[in-house]
Protein backbone atom coordinates (compact mmCIF):
# COMPACT_ATOMS: atom_id res chain seq x y z
CA UNK A 1 0.00 0.00 0.00
CA UNK A 2 1.31 3.43 -0.98
CA UNK A 3 1.42 6.39 1.39
CA UNK A 4 -0.03 9.72 0.42
CA UNK A 5 3.37 11.24 -0.29
CA UNK A 6 4.27 8.27 -2.49
CA UNK A 7 1.01 8.62 -4.39
CA UNK A 8 1.60 12.34 -4.87
CA UNK A 9 5.08 11.65 -6.23
CA UNK A 10 3.77 9.00 -8.58
CA UNK A 11 0.90 11.15 -9.92
CA UNK A 12 1.94 14.81 -9.40
CA UNK A 13 -0.12 16.25 -12.24
CA UNK A 14 -3.36 14.56 -11.19
CA UNK A 15 -3.10 15.87 -7.62
CA UNK A 16 -2.21 19.34 -8.74
CA UNK A 17 -5.21 19.42 -11.05
CA UNK A 18 -7.49 18.20 -8.25
CA UNK A 19 -6.21 20.85 -5.78
CA UNK A 20 -6.59 23.55 -8.45
CA UNK A 21 -10.19 22.49 -9.07
CA UNK A 22 -10.95 22.68 -5.34
CA UNK A 23 -9.48 26.19 -5.16
CA UNK A 24 -11.40 27.27 -8.26
CA UNK A 25 -14.72 26.53 -6.55
CA UNK A 26 -13.95 28.98 -3.73
CA UNK A 27 -12.48 31.70 -5.93
CA UNK A 28 -15.17 34.38 -5.44
CA UNK A 29 -16.17 33.58 -1.85
CA UNK A 30 -13.36 35.64 -0.33
CA UNK A 31 -14.37 38.71 -2.31
CA UNK A 32 -18.02 38.34 -1.30
CA UNK A 33 -17.14 37.81 2.38
CA UNK A 34 -14.88 40.87 2.33
CA UNK A 35 -17.55 43.05 0.71
CA UNK A 36 -20.21 41.99 3.21
CA UNK A 37 -17.91 42.50 6.20
CA UNK A 38 -16.84 45.96 4.96
CA UNK A 39 -20.47 47.00 4.50
CA UNK A 40 -21.29 45.86 8.02
CA UNK A 41 -18.22 47.58 9.46
CA UNK A 42 -18.92 50.90 7.67
CA UNK A 43 -22.56 50.79 8.86
CA UNK A 44 -21.39 50.33 12.45
CA UNK A 45 -18.82 53.13 12.19
CA UNK A 46 -21.33 55.57 10.69
CA UNK A 47 -23.87 54.63 13.37
CA UNK A 48 -21.33 55.33 16.11
CA UNK A 49 -20.44 58.69 14.53
CA UNK A 50 -24.12 59.67 14.22
CA UNK A 51 -24.90 58.68 17.81
CA UNK A 52 -21.85 60.58 19.07
CA UNK A 53 -22.90 63.74 17.22
CA UNK A 54 -26.41 63.48 18.68
CA UNK A 55 -25.03 63.00 22.19
CA UNK A 56 -22.67 65.95 21.72
CA UNK A 57 -25.57 68.20 20.62
CA UNK A 58 -27.66 67.07 23.58
CA UNK A 59 -24.83 67.85 26.01
CA UNK A 60 -24.26 71.31 24.48
CA UNK A 61 -27.93 72.24 24.89
CA UNK A 62 -27.98 70.81 28.39
CA UNK A 63 -25.03 72.98 29.36
CA UNK A 64 -26.64 75.99 27.64
CA UNK A 65 -29.75 75.52 29.81
CA UNK A 66 -27.54 75.40 32.91
CA UNK A 67 -25.79 78.56 31.77
CA UNK A 68 -29.16 80.29 31.35
CA UNK A 69 -30.17 79.30 34.88
CA UNK A 70 -26.85 80.59 36.23
CA UNK A 71 -27.44 83.89 34.46
CA UNK A 72 -30.98 84.16 35.87
CA UNK A 73 -29.78 83.30 39.38
CA UNK A 74 -27.14 86.00 39.39
CA UNK A 75 -29.36 88.61 37.71
CA UNK A 76 -32.30 88.54 40.10
CA UNK A 77 -34.23 91.60 41.26
CA UNK A 78 -31.31 92.98 43.28
CA UNK A 79 -29.02 93.00 40.24
CA UNK A 80 -28.36 96.17 38.26
CA UNK A 81 -29.05 94.15 35.07
CA UNK A 82 -32.23 92.46 36.30
CA UNK A 83 -33.84 89.68 34.32
CA UNK A 84 -37.27 88.36 35.30
CA UNK A 85 -41.00 89.02 35.53
CA UNK A 86 -41.08 91.12 38.76
CA UNK A 87 -42.18 94.76 38.75
CA UNK A 88 -39.35 97.21 38.41
CA UNK A 89 -37.23 94.76 36.44
CA UNK A 90 -35.90 96.04 33.13
CA UNK A 91 -36.36 92.67 31.40
CA UNK A 92 -39.81 91.21 32.22
CA UNK A 93 -39.72 88.69 29.32
CA UNK A 94 -36.31 87.28 30.38
CA UNK A 95 -34.81 88.13 26.99
CA UNK A 96 -31.39 88.49 28.63
CA UNK A 97 -31.57 84.85 29.78
CA UNK A 98 -32.53 83.73 26.27
CA UNK A 99 -29.63 85.69 24.77
CA UNK A 100 -27.28 84.13 27.35
CA UNK A 101 -28.45 80.66 26.32
CA UNK A 102 -28.10 81.33 22.57
CA UNK A 103 -24.76 83.03 23.12
CA UNK A 104 -23.48 79.97 24.94
CA UNK A 105 -24.82 77.41 22.44
CA UNK A 106 -24.01 79.18 19.16
CA UNK A 107 -20.24 78.42 18.99
CA UNK A 108 -20.77 74.73 19.79
CA UNK A 109 -23.98 73.69 18.06
CA UNK A 110 -25.14 74.53 14.58
CA UNK A 111 -27.80 75.46 13.66
CA UNK A 112 -29.34 77.04 16.74
CA UNK A 113 -32.26 78.46 14.74
CA UNK A 114 -34.36 75.37 15.49
CA UNK A 115 -33.86 75.75 19.23
CA UNK A 116 -36.85 76.87 21.32
CA UNK A 117 -36.10 78.41 24.73
CA UNK A 118 -38.65 78.91 27.50
CA UNK A 119 -37.79 80.70 30.75
CA UNK A 120 -40.29 80.38 33.56
CA UNK A 121 -40.48 81.59 37.12
CA UNK A 122 -43.03 79.18 38.69
CA UNK A 123 -43.10 80.78 42.14
CA UNK A 124 -45.29 83.79 42.87
CA UNK A 125 -42.28 85.94 43.83
CA UNK A 126 -41.07 86.30 40.24
CA UNK A 127 -37.35 86.99 40.22
CA UNK A 128 -37.07 87.75 43.95
CA UNK A 129 -35.15 85.44 46.28
CA UNK A 130 -35.83 82.51 47.00
CA UNK A 131 -37.96 82.02 43.85
CA UNK A 132 -37.18 79.32 41.32
CA UNK A 133 -36.25 79.74 37.67
CA UNK A 134 -36.58 77.02 35.03
CA UNK A 135 -34.93 77.16 31.60
CA UNK A 136 -36.21 74.61 29.06
CA UNK A 137 -34.72 74.05 25.61
CA UNK A 138 -36.58 72.06 22.96
CA UNK A 139 -34.75 71.00 19.81
CA UNK A 140 -35.29 68.55 16.96
CA UNK A 141 -32.01 66.90 16.03
CA UNK A 142 -31.61 65.81 12.42
CA UNK A 143 -28.93 63.13 12.05
CA UNK A 144 -26.26 63.72 9.39
CA UNK A 145 -26.90 60.40 7.64
CA UNK A 146 -30.74 60.81 7.54
CA UNK A 147 -31.52 57.41 8.97
CA UNK A 148 -34.50 58.86 10.82
CA UNK A 149 -36.70 60.94 8.52
CA UNK A 150 -38.27 63.38 11.00
CA UNK A 151 -35.31 63.70 13.35
CA UNK A 152 -35.18 63.17 17.09
CA UNK A 153 -36.92 65.68 19.34
CA UNK A 154 -35.34 66.20 22.71
CA UNK A 155 -35.95 68.56 25.58
CA UNK A 156 -33.46 69.63 28.23
CA UNK A 157 -34.34 71.54 31.34
CA UNK A 158 -32.48 73.08 34.24
CA UNK A 159 -33.73 74.83 37.34
CA UNK A 160 -32.35 76.72 40.31
CA UNK A 161 -33.24 79.16 43.11
CA UNK A 162 -32.49 82.86 42.95
CA UNK A 163 -30.18 83.74 45.82
CA UNK A 164 -30.00 87.52 45.68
Amino acid sequence: MLTISQRMRSQPLAWRARIASLNARECGSVAIETAVSFMLMITCVLGIIGFTLMLYTYCVYQEAARNGVRYALVHGLDSSNCSGPSLGCGDPTAAHVVSAVTGFASPYAAPISGMSIQVSYPDSGGCTPPSRVIVTITYTYTPPFHVIANGIAFQVSSQGRILY
